[in-house]
């Protein structure tokens, strides 16, 4: 019997199974994806060592995750995929599998229609260095630390795929939720999405106490990726605040531009400035929009048991 397929494996296989374009559910394909790498009736039966999922529906998981994140693969819908035409060329690229630095190589050719892959800052640079931590120096406590925060990477990297495909009422909601969960709605406080089509340029306002005598009020922008907030945006939010709060919080799901943030840094308003990647962050880091999948527990030897 061969061993299973790490979850590079299973990349090529899952573009092979979707190339014929059908839309496909991901419980719909991936049986298919493992009849093609021919996993035995042992292999799809085997479970992670928490026994919460199949292994071989988990590494399929993160092949879909990493080529959905780099434009091989698209979501129409929720739980959904589809080959796109980056998949396809990848597909035959590497007709006998690929491994991630083969792909992610392909997104730096800016004629490419690979993205770029969407890392945490520590991957990047070490990345930048060419001086990656083998996984053998790193100590059992290390490993799971830098698993988590490739877990994050994919989830973050999703959670603003979908924040940017829906509606913008959607957004406008999801940024309140997280500023309540934060805490800034205080101990009786609410939060409410501004309701009126003129609404000044606020999309949002908290009231940290019960009788609303101290607000926050919120502008968020769903932008995609590469279309950056800039000063005439701010300007506008600073203006709707003008005789109403001292202070306000813009959000968006891509950027800011320089001249934006210049802007805040002497604006006669204190501005907090809240983008793509800080708001998945504070999503992952507050429990919104996402949800604890396992948890794990580290021992360690109790010193006053044996005394």
């Amino acid at each position: 019997m061969t061993g299973m397929p790490n979850w590079e494996g299973f990349m090529i296989p899952t573009l092979r199974v979707m190339s014929d374009g059908k839309v496909r559910h991901w419980r719909e394909f991936q049986p298919l994806v493992a009849e093609d790498v021919k996993l035995t009736r042992e292999q799809r039966t085997e479970t992670l060592p928490s026994g919460t999922q199949l292994k071989y529906q988990n590494r399929i998981g993160w092949a879909v995750s990493f080529l959905t994140n780099v434009g091989a693969l698209s979501r129409p819908k929720r739980a959904h995929y589809q080959i796109t035409d980056a998949g396809r060329l990848v597909l035959s690229l590497f007709p006998d599998g690929a491994r991630e630095r083969d792909i992610k190589a392909l997104g730096e050719d800016p004629d490419s229609p690979i993205r770029i892959y969407q890392s945490t800052s520590r991957v990047k640079r070490n990345e930048e260095k060419d001086v990656p931590e083998p996984l053998a120096s790193m100590t059992p406590i290390e490993q799971v630390q830098d698993g988590i925060e490739r877990i994050h990477d994919e989830v973050a990297a999703e959670l603003l795929e979908r924040l940017q495909s829906h509606e913008p009422a959607f957004f406008e909601r999801a940024v309140v939720e997280l500023l309540l969960a934060m805490g800034y709605g205080g101990t009786n406080g609410a939060g409410t999405v501004t309701q009126l089509t003129n609404d000044g340029g606020i999309d949002g306002v908290i009231d940290q106490d019960i009788l609303g005598l101290n607000r926050v009020y919120i502008q968020a922008k769903r932008y995609a990726t590469g279309n950056a907030v800039s000063r005439p945006d701010l300007q506008a939010f600073v203006g709707a605040l003008i005789g109403k709060a001292d202070s306000g919080v813009f959000i968006t799901t891509s950027h800011f531009t320089e001249g934006a943030r210049a802007y805040v840094d002497h604006a006669p308003t204190r501005i907090i400035l809240i983008d793509g990647k800080r708001l998945t962050d504070l999503m992952i880091r507050f429990g919104v929009g996402v949800q604890v999948k396992d948890t794990y527990k580290a021992v360690s030897i109790d010193e006053d048991f044996f005394e």
